[in-house]
């Protein structure tokens, strides 16, 4: 039976929602590598609508989860219908969306809430060991939930940015990171990439460091037979394990 991976979407576009080059890549990896992606969105309206060619704010509102249906089709489903007893693994794309829209980090940075319900769910994959991937500014959610319970090794890109320092203040160890590489905690069973973040980042790099980290997290995902022991983790060229943890 094929690994059933969630994908949490925020909208669609990079600066009100999910990344729609990071999003794309990562469910064409997923089918690539076997796995069925689950997508799911909250169905509330995002945290801002921004003009994409300006750059500016736009009065009026659009559904995250009705946003989310132009990256992922009418298949997508609403977050609250998105639990950790239906996933094997979880992947949350980047953009400006999974900080606006899921947490109010825009206004309060490293004191920011994430939504409960997001929170919840990656509590509960942490806990059942479930193997979980952020690329870009999703980070930041993983930081502020997983940092302060488990010290969770991830990447937000270039050391020294604002989004690094907020995300070491939240109880992370933040390591920077190449735009094609993957940083790896693997105790927490996490894996982050940069994305289109990264200082210098081209398509083509962030597309081979997403490939990395894609297989990597359905790779170890639990086998959905019953029973089934957890993998070993896996390794893959080009990233940064827990071995390295300490040799900053």
């Amino acid at each position: 039976m094929a690994k059933r991976v969630g994908v949490l979407l925020s909208g669609c576009g990079r600066l009100d929602g999910s990344d729609v080059a990071e999003s794309i890549l990562t469910l064409l990896v997923l089918e690539r590598a076997g796995a069925e992606a689950v997508c799911a969105a909250p169905d509330i309206d995002q945290a801002m609508v921004i003009d994409h060619v300006s750059g500016e704010r736009l009065d009026g509102a659009r559904n995250a989860w009705a946003e989310a249906a132009r990256l992922a089709g009418p298949q997508v489903r609403p977050l609250s219908a998105l639990g950790v007893d239906t996933i094997d693994a979880l992947i949350v794309p980047g953009g400006e969306g999974p900080i606006a829209t899921l947490s109010d980090y825009p206004e309060k940075h490293a004191l920011c809430q994430i939504r409960p319900e997001v929170a919840q769910l990656l509590r509960a994959m942490l806990q059942s060991r479930r193997p979980m991937g952020f690329v870009g500014l999703s980070a930041l959610l993983a930081a502020r939930v997983l940092g302060p319970a488990a010290g969770v090794r991830l990447t937000v890109g270039s050391k020294g940015t604002p989004a690094a320092k907020h995300a070491a203040v939240m109880g992370a160890d933040v390591r920077p990171c190449a735009p094609e590489d993957v940083i790896i905690d693997q105790k927490a069973r996490v894996y982050s990439t940069p994305g289109l973040l990264a200082e210098g980042a081209r398509l083509p790099s962030v597309a081979r460091a997403v490939d990395r980290l894609v297989r990597a997290v359905v790779a170890n995902a639990r086998d959905r037979a019953p029973n089934a022991p957890p993998p070993d983790s896996f390794d893959v060229t080009g990233v940064t394990t827990d071995r390295d943890r300490g040799s900053a």
